[in-house]
C-alpha cells in the first residue's frame, strides 16, 4: 500500500499536477534554461537534488521545531531560509566540481533559491501534512516533473533553431506558443489522480 503511495505521488507530482505546464510556476528558470539541452539536463539535475533534499530538511524543521514551538506562521520565511542556505551550498559545490556547467547556468543557478517550484514543495508538503517519506517523493516527483519539462522544451527549441519560423514568431513568442501546446497536453492527464 505505501509503495502505491509514493508512486501515486511522484506520477501526480510530475506529470498530472507538472508544475510548469498545469500550474505555471517557474517559468523564469523554464524560459532561460530550455535554449540548449546541455543547460536544461544540469538544471534539471540540480533542480531535482535541491527539491528532495529541501523538502527533506524543511519536514524535519517542520515537525520538530516549528510545530512545537508553534510557530507555524513562519514557514515561508524559514523554507526560504532553509532553500537559500541549501543552494548557497550547492552554488559553492557546483563552481568546484563543473565549472562549464557553473558558468553556463549562470545567474539561473542563483535564481534556483528564490524560485516559487522549490518554495512549493515544502509548503505543499506541510499543507497536505505528508510523512516524510512522502515529502521526498513528492520532491522527486516534482523535480521529475520540472526535469521533463526542460529537456521537451529544449528539444524542441533545440529544433526550431534549424526551422523556419515567421520573424514575429522568433526567439521567445514561439518558445510560449510551444509552451501553452505542452500545457494542453499536459491538461489531458488532469483528474487521473486527485493527490
Amino acid at each position: 500500500m505505501e509503495f502505491s503511495r509514493l508512486f501515486e505521488l511522484i506520477i501526480s507530482a510530475s506529470i498530472i499536477n507538472n508544475f510548469v505546464f498545469t500550474r505555471f510556476l517557474g517559468l523564469c528558470i523554464f524560459f532561460g534554461v530550455s535554449k540548449k539541452m546541455e543547460t536544461a539536463v544540469g538544471m534539471s539535475i540540480t533542480f531535482t537534488a535541491v527539491m528532495m533534499i529541501s523538502a527533506a530538511i524543511s519536514w524535519f524543521v517542520f515537525n520538530f521545531l516549528m510545530v512545537p514551538l508553534d510557530i507555524t506562521f513562519l514557514k515561508i520565511i524559514i523554507f526560504i531560509g532553509i532553500v537559500a542556505g541549501f543552494v548557497q551550498a550547492s552554488d559553492t559545490i557546483m563552481r568546484k566540481v563543473a565549472p562549464a556547467l557553473y558558468y553556463k547556468l549562470g545567474i539561473y543557478l542563483a535564481l534556483i533559491s528564490t524560485n516559487c517550484i522549490i518554495l512549493a514543495v515544502p509548503l505543499i508538503n506541510s499543507g497536505e501534512k505528508y510523512s516524510f517519506i512522502e515529502s521526498i517523493a513528492f520532491g522527486f516527483g516534482s523535480g521529475i516533473g520540472f526535469a521533463l519539462a526542460l529537456i521537451i522544451m529544449a528539444s524542441i527549441r533545440e529544433r526550431l533553431e534549424l526551422a523556419e519560423v515567421p520573424n514575429a514568431f522568433k526567439g521567445t513568442p514561439i518558445a510560449f506558443v510551444v509552451t501553452g501546446l505542452i500545457a494542453l497536453a499536459f491538461t489531458g492527464f488532469s483528474g487521473l489522480i486527485t493527490i
